[in-house]
């Protein structure tokens, strides 16, 4: 039930938002007022970021999944953190320390071609804020747990890792490479 709220109503709200905006800003545009058009970037990185993420977040999810992650996104997590284990450690301290509102997220590096945490306030996308590429995204915003879980944020971080579909993840992983020229 709590997913369904959040894709029909926060979701589709970004969208919305993001499509109102858009056509605020060509209006501006084709009249060039420029003070229009400058005003209206926070609601764009804001709205077209929560469409963005939640796109991703989605992907990242699906029934009978979870479990340990295998192929190339297996191999380049133990490279880079030791273990699943140390992972998901990071990964959740991470998701779980963001302040306020966010997002935790396991980013690709295509500069060094690594993988890497990291958190993102609001609905801040993570390639325009960090640089990397997002493989895996976890909403950590109220709205996308406290139906179910209330305040106990880490409960819902542990209880992720049980949908995470790591053939997505893979699917990210290698189009980010490619993409890199790695």
């Amino acid at each position: 039930m709590i997913m369904k709220i959040h894709h029909t109503k926060h979701h589709q709200g970004y969208i919305n938002n993001l499509k109102a905006c858009t056509e605020k800003l060509i209006e501006a545009e084709e009249a060039t007022d420029v003070a229009a058009m400058n005003a209206l970037l926070p609601a764009i990185k804001f709205n077209g970021g929560g469409h963005l993420n939640h796109t991703i977040f989605w992907t990242n999810m699906a029934p009978n999944a979870g479990g340990d992650p295998s192929g190339a996104i297996a191999d380049a997590i133990n490279e880079e953190f030791g273990s699943f284990q140390a992972f998901k450690d990071k990964f959740s301290a991470a998701s779980v320390g963001v302040k306020g509102s966010g997002w935790g997220w396991l980013g690709y590096c295509p500069k060094n071609n690594k993988l890497a945490v990291a958190t993102c306030q609001n609905q801040d996308p993570l390639q325009v804020t960090h640089g990397m590429i997002p493989l895996l995204g976890l909403d950590v915003w109220e709205h996308a747990y406290y139906l179910q879980y209330k305040n106990l944020r880490a409960d819902y971080v542990k209880a992720f890792f049980n949908v995470i579909n790591w053939s997505n993840v893979n699917e990210r992983l290698e189009t980010a490479r490619k993409s890199a020229g790695h």
